[in-house]
């Protein structure tokens, strides 16, 4: 059953569209949001264009003579500078113009990046999201593009909202298990940061990874969508309340930048960030969150639950004050008064660092050998 969500922002209305085995559809979708197109290009991945750009090619075709593909290396290393570049190059040798398309098919590395391009080519052409991961049920909306540097994650880039967000989920059956716990990840901080209900309904219907399939899984997606789209329409440049979707991020921005990108997943890393946050939260807040319960279904999920051991949290904490949510080089965090509600709150170094330090003893005193495995992020 194909379910349409209507996204609202300041600058721009669209809609998202969650079935199952809807890629016949792509073409007829984009000529009713997106008329007089000239020109097509598809931006993405070594891994997903071994899978799906044929299919994808052959569809668009029906309907655009000009259909044009730039692939790009799969991992979080693609959202670089050079690659940005050789995006433009592309869309340049083959044409694009004002009037043309871009097509960002991928999860979310491939939509970032495309996004940007298409934010910045010609100061701005039009672009769709057809996301292959879990984890894109997140970055896919509500219009943040960017790519990195290597002082900071997504450091350099633009709110570009896209015109469609064509979703199949059936493109998500060949996504391996750390893909989809990646994802999950990011469902979980949805219920957590909004939806009191909404975790009571995973908890109870995602026992394990595996149960995230079939209805089961379109809910997961579409419910985490519903939420995004509601803090988005509120604040779409992160001025307020949008802020409220980095929970688990400033930690975890700072694991993936400090390991380097790609060695720990996106959502391994929020979702330890997340585990840090409920740490502090209780101390900050000086009240019982049942971290040592958030900590036990996390492992159950898979996730790690320990920092690596050779991070040090010295420079965690460098990492967190290059944070966006920052000010004035002091960290703002994203911190948990109950699940539901959420605040942004100040703290100051030297307490962050206590914390810190304190985080990482509890994780060496809990580890086991399964959250060994998940700290490495294989």
């Amino acid at each position: 059953m194909m379910k349409r969500i209507h996204i609202a922002t300041p600058s721009k209305r669209y809609e998202v569209v969650i079935g199952n085995e809807l890629l016949p559809m792509l073409d007829r979708m984009i000529d009713r949001v997106c008329p007089n197109v000239t020109a097509v290009l598809i931006i993405t991945d070594e891994t997903v264009a071994s899978l799906y750009l044929a299919d994808v090619q052959h569809v668009l075709r029906q309907t655009y003579d000009r259909v044009y593909t730039h692939i790009i290396p799969s991992g979080e290393e693609a959202k670089s500078f050079e690659q940005f570049y050789a995006c433009h190059t592309a869309a340049l040798t083959n044409h694009l113009d004002r009037h043309s398309l871009i097509v960002a098919l991928g999860g979310g590395v491939v939509g970032d990046l495309a996004g940007f391009v298409a934010a910045t080519y010609m100061r701005g052409i039009r672009f769709i999201q057809v996301p292959t991961t879990l984890l894109a049920h997140d970055s896919a909306v509500g219009g943040k593009t960017a790519i990195n540097h290597p002082l900071g994650k997504n450091m350099i880039g633009a709110f570009y909202q896209p015109e469609l967000v064509f979703y199949d989920i059936s493109l998500l059956h060949t996504l391996p298990e750390r893909e989809m716990r990646s994802g999950f990840a990011e469902i979980m901080k949805h219920s957590l940061i909004y939806d009191r209900a909404f975790f009571g309904w995973l908890q109870a219907n995602v026992q394990q990874l595996d149960d995230l399939r079939g209805d089961r899984l379109q809910y997961a997606i579409q419910r985490g969508i519903e939420i995004k789209a509601a803090i988005v329409a509120k604040d779409e440049k992160e001025q307020g309340v949008r802020a409220y979707l980095n929970f688990g991020h400033t930690l975890g921005h700072a694991l993936e930048s400090e390991l380097g990108y790609g060695v720990m997943t996106h959502g391994d890393a929020v979702a330890l960030g997340m585990l840090f946050a409920i740490f502090v939260s209780e101390r900050f807040y000086n009240q019982p969150l049942f971290y040592s319960s958030f900590r036990t279904l996390f492992h159950r999920y898979g996730f790690p639950t320990s920092l690596p051991s050779h991070v040090s949290p010295e420079r965690l904490l460098d990492k967190m004050k290059k944070d966006k949510k920052a000010k004035d080089q002091t960290v703002r965090m994203v911190l948990m008064k109950e699940i539901g509600t959420v605040c942004v709150e100040q703290i100051s170094d030297e307490q962050l660092l206590r914390w810190l330090y304190a985080f990482a003893e509890e994780g060496r005193g809990k580890c086991d050998s399964s959250d060994s495995r998940g700290n490495d992020g294989k």
